[in-house]
């Protein structure tokens, strides 16, 4: 797919500021440092348009981008950064959650992972939330420019024997700097919008 025109639409922190156009929305979960907005600069071949960050826990709200109005992607917070305060954890915590209960539009959820490293606690506690709330979801891989490429695949399916023994979810191998692995994602998110 090719996204001509994205948009950054409004960034959220409650219902009524969510986008009520009714198109679907791409959600992307993920600990701060994931490369959340890295996965769309380079899925939309943009170097701009999601603000990335050296420092984790940048994203405080919810971020809506507007793609060509066929869907959003949908730019959670990040998770488990030590740095933010107890209260500002909550607060995010809570937004994100009523985001991912509220929201009439989701079509699908991207929970991208470090494929470096095995899921921590904080990543098993939100995919665990992400599958108890029923909707469709995609394990992204992300990072997988920081080990040899003769070693992804076997990464992927390492992390899919410890989140998903039962494999009934797809993983995929992602990078920013490999852009192989885009079109594997684009043929995934078509089948949700």
């Amino acid at each position: 797919m090719i996204i001509k025109n994205p948009e950054f639409k409004i960034s959220a922190v409650s219902p009524k500021q969510y986008p009520d156009d009714g198109l679907p929305q791409i959600v992307l979960v993920g600990k701060s440092n994931v490369g959340k907005s890295s996965f769309i600069n380079t899925m939309v071949n943009r170097k701009k348009l999601a603000r990335t960050s050296s420092e984790p826990g940048k994203t405080r709200q919810i971020n809506f981008y507007n793609m060509d109005n066929k869907f959003y992607f949908v730019d959670l917070p990040g998770y488990g950064y030590s740095k933010m305060s107890k209260q500002e954890q909550t607060k995010v915590g809570t937004f994100i959650e009523e985001y991912l209960s509220k929201s009439k539009n989701i079509a699908l959820i991207m929970f991208l992972i470090d494929i470096r490293h095995s899921p921590t606690e904080n990543d098993r506690l939100m995919y665990r939330y992400v599958i108890d709330s029923e909707r469709p979801c995609i394990i992204i891989a992300n990072k997988a420019d920081k080990i040899a490429v003769t070693k992804v695949d076997n990464q992927v399916k390492n992390l899919q024997n410890e989140l998903n023994p039962l494999k009934d979810l797809i993983f995929l191998p992602f990078s920013s700097e490999r852009k192989i692995y885009a079109d594997n994602v684009w043929n995934e998110i078509e089948k949700y919008i």
